[in-house]
């Protein structure tokens, strides 16, 4: 387990501009080590931020998109083009406008796929897309992500793993089927907590007033269960993305002044 580290930016176009220059180099500096970089996806407004603004980056062209393999941590179980799937947004933000070859594009599957409403089937078929792509290198059978970024919601949930839900229990699977979400829509496909912490760094991001409870919940020591995003870390790095009114709850020694 990786002891948190905070980074405040003033506002959460800055946080997005920044969080966008510190993934570029992350996955830069993963293919030059490695030959490839793994990346998980998050959704929702800050998600897509980073993505935008990675988008508009001059530096983006510094990634070998060709080397890259994109996941997911969850997904709305819809069916697929739809304006609320993560990777319906993702695509809008950047990946179409970036030569990412298809098979490196790992999307979680669509309600009208060949699981149909079996979103149990459909998660257990991600999870076996997982356990393909991870080596013997790797620890379990998730492969070794170099980022794995999490939006956190304003009750602490991060992926679809909501306080005292069943998911947020899992301590075998990597990935499950989510019924009865208490926030819509209710079905949905995410990552474990274990497939979450096997990841080197995990990165939490989290901007708006709306965030500021959550996030001094989840880092003054709340349980995993309670809140979710308490038990969100990674292997070498657990790095938290905030604004500054996400951050206005928390302690000052917790955290740097805010960026310019």
């Amino acid at each position: 387990m990786s002891t948190p580290q905070l980074v405040v930016h003033r506002d959460k176009e800055l946080m997005a501009q920044a969080a966008a220059a510190r993934l570029i180099t992350k996955i830069v500096d993963a293919q030059a080590s490695r030959g490839t970089a793994s990346v998980v996806l998050t959704g929702g407004r800050n998600g897509n931020g980073l993505l935008a603004a990675l988008a508009a980056a001059p530096a983006r062209d510094a990634i070998d998109w060709g080397r890259l393999d994109l996941w997911w941590g969850d997904e709305r179980y819809l069916p697929g083009g739809d304006p609320e799937r993560n990777v319906t947004q993702a695509r809008a933000a950047l990946l179409d406008s970036v030569p990412l070859p298809p098979e490196r594009v790992h999307a979680m599957p669509a309600s009208d796929g060949p699981y149909g409403t079996d979103v149990d089937a459909a998660a257990e078929a991600y999870a076996a897309e997982l356990a393909k792509a991870a080596g013997p290198e790797n620890h379990g059978a998730v492969p070794t992500f170099d980022v794995l970024m999490l939006g956190v919601g304003p009750d602490t949930h991060v992926a679809s793993l909501f306080p005292e839900h069943p998911g947020v229990r899992e301590t075998e699977r990597t990935v499950i089927g989510v019924h009865g979400a208490p926030k819509p829509p209710p079905t949905r496909i995410s990552l474990t907590l274990p497939a979450i912490r096997s990841a080197r760094e995990v990165w939490l991001l989290a901007a708006g007033e709306d965030k500021a409870e959550a996030a001094a919940i989840a880092l003054s020591g709340a349980g995993e269960i309670q809140a979710p995003a308490a038990g969100a870390y990674g292997r070498s790095r657990t790095l938290w993305l905030l604004d500054a009114a996400a951050a206005s709850q928390l302690p000052r020694s917790l955290y740097p002044p805010a960026s310019p």
